[in-house]
């Protein structure tokens, strides 16, 4: 036993050494201390002390188990639970909606079972990993179309057969970017497609209230699916899939990331409805954050080939080139104080890896002035 157990130790040290030559080796940092622009807590709900407060107040309340029990299709499922999803779904002007643990459980739940084989689901080349995964669990044919690029969808879809879905993201998570989301609509309508909206980025920032994008071009009808998570402007932990009460049903009957996993516990399940009234109920303004993005945008123009990826969401991802490289200029930044990561490849193509800047309300204008300027001397030397 003990020699199997050394020849697989020694295969997975191979492959970290391969990482680590090639500049890919990931490893994980705690930089508290760091002014926060990597995070995805746009709105700073994560921190926010009202939100804290009434989660901490309606545990006290009321009679609420301390874990789940199990899964929702068994002991774990819970009226405040449903609920919550109904809730959720009106605040999205959506019939139906179901929670999962997380926006990866969400889109693996959801991809891997509303196609079959002889069925075609058509994404954007840059489409997140967990809805990648999802489809090739399906056994559906997958074709893939230039990031954005609506004539290389139109020729993907005169080649989809069966029961056709398309997938993009509203605002992608590596890019900063937005899919054109009307256009998408429109080619799904003539080719009897179905879309599929990842608003993971989008949830909090884009929309009335912070309803997403496709509420934003009033397209609720027109979408398929729409996946909302929790983790990023949210502030909290989870994810919804809406849609019709149909898909709801169908998903708690064969998503098996759903069936098959213990329910969020009481305390998340709180921290999402404390979050939804902030943005429902609160007088909240994010018109900082928007000035934010400006400011960045118009105070770092970049240098010597470096360049930020047009966009104007709260992600402004500056393409340095190279891993090490990317690596170096991020490492530099938070010594300085800024906690800014390096995305690197496989994450991104070779040759776009990059530092992915994210801003938020609990940002000021001095910082990011300070950021900017901080990371135009490293570039520059």
């Amino acid at each position: 036993m003990e020699l199997v157990n050394k020849k697989i130790q020694d295969k997975l040290q191979e492959a970290l050494d391969k990482r680590l030559e090639a500049s890919l080796y990931r490893s994980l940092q705690a930089n508290d201390a760091l002014i926060d622009f990597c995070s995805n807590d746009y709105l700073s709900f994560a921190r926010s002390e009202k939100i804290k407060t009434a989660v901490t107040q309606t545990l006290q309340d009321f009679d609420f188990l301390s874990g789940s029990t199990g899964s929702r299709s068994i002991s774990g499922n819970t009226v405040f639970a449903e609920n919550l999803e109904k809730k959720i779904a009106q605040f999205h002007q959506a019939e139906a909606g179901l929670i999962f643990n997380s926006g990866y459980d969400a889109n693996v739940g959801l991809f891997s079972c509303i196609a079959s084989k002889g069925d075609t689901i058509i994404c954007d080349e840059l489409i997140h990993a967990s809805i990648i995964d999802g489809c090739r669990l399906s056994h559906a044919t997958r074709y893939r179309f230039a990031h954005n690029n609506l004539s290389d969808l139109e020729k993907k879809l005169t080649h989809a057969t069966g029961t056709i879905f398309v997938a993009v993201e509203s605002i992608y998570s590596m890019d900063g970017d937005s899919s054109d989301l009307r256009r998408i609509s429109g080619l799904c309508d003539k080719y009897n497609a179905n879309l599929i909206v990842d608003e993971a980025h989008a949830t909090g920032v884009y929309g009335e209230n912070g309803r997403g994008l496709v509420n934003h071009f009033k397209l609720e009808n027109k979408v398929f699916a729409r996946i909302h998570t929790f983790g990023k402007a949210m502030g909290c932990h989870g994810a919804i899939v809406l849609g019709k009460e149909t898909l709801r049903n169908y998903l708690i009957n064969f998503a098996r990331s759903f069936i098959f996993t213990t329910a969020l516990p009481a305390s998340s399940l709180i921290n999402i409805s404390c979050a939804y009234h902030a943005l429902e109920e609160v007088n909240f303004d994010n018109a900082f954050l928007h000035i934010l993005i400006q400011r960045f945008k118009n105070n770092f123009k970049g240098v010597d080939g470096v360049y930020v990826i047009e966009g104007e969401s709260p992600i402004q991802s500056v393409v340095i080139g190279g891993n090490e490289k990317t690596r170096r200029v991020a490492q530099q930044l938070q010594a300085a104080g800024f906690d800014v990561r390096a995305i690197l490849s496989p994450s991104v193509p070779v040759g776009k890896e990059r530092l992915r800047i994210s801003l938020h309300m609990h940002n000021t204008e001095k910082q990011v002035d300070e950021l900017c300027s901080t990371l135009t001397k490293i570039l520059s030397s």
